[in-house]
């Protein structure tokens, strides 16, 4: 049985990472997946790049992956641009949107948001079309797939529906839905297309959530105090009153 770890949307929080990264170790889990945000929000995404380059084995592009590669102008993606530098720019850039592959008899897909779409967002309340498509074929198998495990909406949870399964690992740097980071774990035959013991899992880990926001307090990134509130709570900018 292959055990992989699977990561998402570390945002600059390098605090949360190395936490995670801490835990996974602690497991004796050796292959490390991450679906993306690597950087963006928090106030070490220059550390955090180099530690999701040195660690992990598959690292899939993300939403702000994108706006940090490809937009100029906003300050917010200036100030992390500038400090990411453009070799580590163009990493990002070079991300693949999806990875896939058969474990267990299953063919799962790995994405951040959407395989074929960056920006389309799904959650657990999400209609049942816009769920769906998250499994529609890519090219690269062109085979719809049995499970999907994505990133995105910083909140994670697992659901069956229609014959699919759908798990999403939360936010390592910035949860947004309890104040501890988050990962996934699948467990499998990896590479096998023969039916087999298949599992999906949700880990938390707690971190120093005050380093964190200590470490924001330091620099004079924008948008800073929004970034704190949100780690300290838990509950996204957006729904404040």
């Amino acid at each position: 049985m292959e055990r992989i770890a699977i990561i998402s949307d570390i945002h600059g929080n390098l605090p949360a990472l190395e936490a995670v990264l801490e835990d996974i170790k602690s497991k004796s889990i050796q292959r490390i997946f991450c679906l993306g945000d690597v950087a963006g929000k928090g106030p070490s995404p220059a550390e955090t790049v180099d530690l999701i380059k040195a660690r992990t084995e598959i690292v899939i592009k993300g939403n702000w992956d994108c706006y940090l590669t490809e937009q100029s102008g906003p300050a917010v993606l200036k100030w992390h641009q500038d400090r990411l530098g453009i070799e580590r720019l163009n990493y990002l850039r070079s991300r693949p949107i999806y990875k896939e592959f058969y474990i267990s008899g299953k063919l799962l897909r790995l994405c951040h948001a959407s395989p074929n779409d960056l920006f389309h967002r799904v959650y657990l309340s999400s209609e049942i079309n816009k769920r769906l498509k998250l499994f529609e074929a890519t090219p690269t198998l062109n085979v719809e797939a049995d499970i999907v495990g994505y990133g995105d909406i910083h909140s994670a949870h697992i659901d069956n529906f229609s014959g699919k399964t759908i798990f999403n690992v939360g936010s390592v740097g910035n949860p947004l839905d309890m104040t501890q980071a988050s990962y996934g774990i699948i467990e499998g035959n990896l590479g096998n297309r023969d039916e087999g013991s298949l599992a999906i899992s949700l880990v938390r880990v707690p971190y120093n959530v005050e380093l964190s926001i200590a470490q924001a307090e330091l620099t004079d990134m924008p948008e800073k105090q929004e970034y704190i509130d949100e780690l300290r709570t838990g509950i996204y900018r957006g729904l404040k009153s």
